[in-house]
């Protein structure tokens, strides 16, 4: 005959293994695939995704290009992401400070060739 003690590991060794197998294979069992809930959505709501997948599939796909790029260097991937935002934001400054020069020279030329038009020669 089994000791207490034995047939106290016994049955917490069958509930351990009820709960790690049981407990994921419910939630697979229960958990709807993505085409279920796909096909749960509106009409509208179904028309919008197919839209828009095609731009989510092009953002993840460099998304991992980058962390392929990152990977190639010796530092950690979220310095290198750092360093890149960074990049980013002075090319974005950059770029608006020079669109606001452009600006601001078309205003200035616009002006000049009003003031141009508005003095005559008779008026000379």
């Amino acid at each position: 005959m089994p000791s207490p003690r034995m047939l106290t590991y016994a049955k917490m060794a069958a509930a351990s293994a009820v709960m790690i197998i049981g407990g994921p294979a419910l939630v697979l069992y229960v958990m709807p695939s993505e085409e279920e809930l796909f096909n749960r959505y509106s009409p509208e709501l179904q028309k919008k995704v197919l839209e828009e997948r095609p731009r989510r599939q092009r953002e993840m796909q460099e998304f991992f290009d980058q962390l392929k790029e990152y990977s190639k260097s010796d530092k950690p991937i979220w310095v290198l992401q750092e360093e890149d935002a960074k990049r980013r934001r002075k090319e974005a400054v950059r770029a608006e400070l020079q669109r606001q020069k452009e600006e601001a020279a078309r205003r200035a030329s616009m002006l000049s060739e009003q003031l141009e038009g508005q003095i005559s020669p008779a008026r000379l």
